[in-house]
C-alpha cells in the first residue's frame, strides 16, 4: 500500500472516530474530505489542493439536482403527511379489529402496522417511534409482558428500511448504479417473509407462555366498521404504491408523487368530515419536517460526494479491488466479514450514512471477488452477474443493518422504544427483542443461501 493509500485508510479511520465522538456524520464526512485532500496534496504535491476545492463552486448543484434523488423528498412529505393525519393510529387500530382477538393479537397486528407505515414511511427509527406511541398504551392497557410488546415494536421498527418505498433503498441504488425499481421489487419478498416471521414469533412465543398476553376483547360492531372503514383507503393507497413499483406500472418519483397527493386528499377528507387529519396546521407542519429532513439528507449527499472526492484521489478504493483480484481473499468469507461488520456498524450509525460511507468501499470488492463487470452467472464467485449481485448485495445489506437497529447492546430502535416506554428497563426491552433478533439472523442465513428469494421478481417482471 502506497502512501497515498495509507492517508486514505487514516482517514476512513478518522471518519468513524469523530462519528464515535458525536460529530454529526454529515460534517465529519466534510472534514475529512477536505483534511485528507490537504494532507494528500502534502504526501503527493501533483495532487494540489486548489483544484480540489474549485469543484465546491458546482458540488452542491450536482448534488441536489439529481433527478433520482426527487423522489426522496417526495417519499419523506408522504410519511410526514401520513403521520400527521394519524394514518399510523388507523392502521394499528384496523389491523387490531382483524387480528386482536388471537392471543398475541394486538403484538401482530402492531407488527403489521409497522410494516404498512414502514412502506409510506421509509425509516426504521421514525416507524419504531410512531408505532410505539400509537401500540404501546393498548398493549400496556390489555396487560401484554413489557418484554413481548416492547420487543415486537423495536423489531417492527426495523421493517420501515426495506419495505418499498425506501430511502434507503433509492440512495444505494444511486450509488451502486443499479435500478431503483428493480431494487424496490426485489425489497418485497424478503419484507413479506420479515413480517411472517415476526408474527410467528409472536405466536409461538403466547404459545409457550400464555401469560405473556391475553386474547382482546372483541371490539362492538360500530367501533369495528369504524375501524375496517378507516383501513380500506389506507391499505389501498399504501398497497398501490407498492405494487405499482413492484410490478413496474411507474417509476419511482410519479409514484411519490401521486402517493403525496392520494395522502393530502384523504387527509383533508377526513379532517372536514371528522375533524381528525389534515388541516392548514397539519400540513404546513409536515412540509416544514420535511424541509429539515430533506435538508439533512442534502447535507450528508453533499459530505459523502467531499469524501468520496478524497477516496478516489488517495486510490484506497482501487487498491482494496486489486487486492480482491489478486485471489488474496475468499468471496464467501469476505461476504461474511463484510454482513458481520455492517451488523455492527447498524448499531451505531443510521442507515443512509452507512450506505454512503460504506457501500463505495464494500461493493467493488465484492465485485471484483465476483469475478468482475463482465462476468457471466456461470463463471462469477458468488454464481450470478455484475447486476444481480448489486440487488443481492443491496438487500443483505439493508437486512443486516436492521439487525443493526436491534442488536444489543446498543441497537439505536431499543433505545428509541424505551424512550417512549417509561418505566420499562432496557434489559427488559433487549431479552423481548432477541428472538426476533435471532430470525432476522435466519432471514440473512436464507437470503445468502436463497439469492432467488431477492432476485424473483425482479427477473419476473
Amino acid at each position: 500500500m502506497d502512501e497515498r493509500a495509507l492517508v486514505g485508510a487514516a482517514g476512513f479511520l478518522l471518519l468513524f472516530v469523530l462519528i464515535a465522538l458525536r460529530i454529526p456524520v454529515a460534517l465529519a464526512m466534510v472534514l475529512v474530505g477536505i483534511g485528507g485532500n490537504y494532507a494528500l496534496s502534502i504526501v503527493a504535491p501533483f495532487l494540489r489542493f486548489e483544484p480540489y476545492l474549485a469543484q465546491f463552486k458546482t458540488l452542491t448543484w450536482s448534488v441536489v439536482s439529481n433527478y433520482a434523488l426527487s423522489v426522496v423528498p417526495l417519499f419523506i412529505l408522504m410519511g410526514y403527511l401520513a403521520s400527521h393525519a394519524n394514518l399510523s393510529r388507523d392502521l394499528f387500530q384496523g389491523m387490531n379489529v382483524l387480528v386482536g382477538r388471537l392471543r398475541g393479537g394486538v403484538a401482530m397486528a402492531a407488527v403489521m402496522a409497522c410494516a404498512g407505515f414502514g412502506a409510506v414511511c421509509g425509516s426504521s427509527l421514525a416507524t419504531a417511534s410512531t408505532m410505539g406511541r400509537v401500540a404501546l398504551p393498548e398493549l400496556r392497557r390489555l396487560n401484554y409482558a413489557d418484554g413481548l410488546a416492547t420487543g415486537a415494536l423495536a423489531a417492527g421498527g426495523t421493517l420501515g428500511i426495506l419495505i418499498p418505498p425506501s430511502v434507503a433503498l433509492v440512495v444505494y441504488a444511486i450509488v451502486v448504479e443499479a435500478s431503483v425499481v428493480e431494487m424496490f421489487q426485489a425489497a418485497i419478498l424478503p419484507g413479506v417473509i420479515a413480517v411472517a416471521l415476526f408474527v410467528a414469533v409472536i405466536a409461538l412465543r403466547v404459545r409457550l407462555n400464555p401469560a405473556l398476553a391475553q386474547p382482546a376483547p372483541p371490539p362492538d360492531a360500530a367501533a369495528r366498521r369504524r375501524a375496517l372503514r378507516r383501513l380500506v383507503p389506507v391499505l389501498a393507497i399504501f398497497s398501490g404504491i407498492i405494487l405499482g413499483l413492484g410490478l413496474g406500472l411507474f417509476t419511482p418519483t410519479p409514484a411519490a408523487a401521486v402517493g403525496v397527493f392520494a395522502v393530502l386528499v384523504y387527509g383533508v377528507i377526513l379532517k372536514v368530515r371528522t375533524g381528525e387529519g389534515l388541516g392548514v396546521r397539519e400540513i404546513g407542519d409536515a412540509i416544514r419536517d420535511t424541509a429539515v429532513t430533506a435538508g439533512m439528507i442534502g447535507f450528508i449527499l453533499f459530505g459523502a460526494e467531499v469524501l468520496k472526492g478524497f477516496f478516489a484521489r488517495s486510490g484506497l478504493p482501487a487498491t482494496l479491488a486489486d487486492w480482491a483480484a489478486s485471489g488474496a481473499a475468499e468471496p464467501w468469507t469476505v461476504l461474511v466479514l463484510v454482513l458481520v461488520g455492517l451488523i455492527v456498524l447498524g448499531c451505531f450509525m443510521d442507515s443512509l450514512s452507512m450506505i454512503l460511507v460504506v457501500v463505495p468501499f464494500l461493493f467493488p470488492v465484492l465485485l471484483e471477488l465476483n469475478g468482475g463487470d463482465w462476468v457471466t452467472a456461470a463463471d462469477a464467485a458468488y454464481g450470478m452477474g455484475a447486476e444481480d449481485l448489486k440487488i443481492w448485495f443491496g438487500i443483505l445489506a439493508l437486512v443486516v443493518v436492521e439487525l443493526g437497529l436491534i442488536t444489543p447492546p446498543v441497537g439505536l430502535n431499543v433505545f428509541i422504544i424505551r424512550a417512549v416506554s417509561p418505566g420499562v428497563r432496557m434489559g427488559t426491552i433487549f431479552r423481548g427483542v432477541l428472538p426476533f433478533f435471532g430470525v432476522e439472523l435466519g432471514r440473512v442465513v436464507l437470503l445468502v443461501l436463497l439469492p432467488g428469494l431477492a432476485l424473483w421478481l425482479p427477473h419476473s417482471l
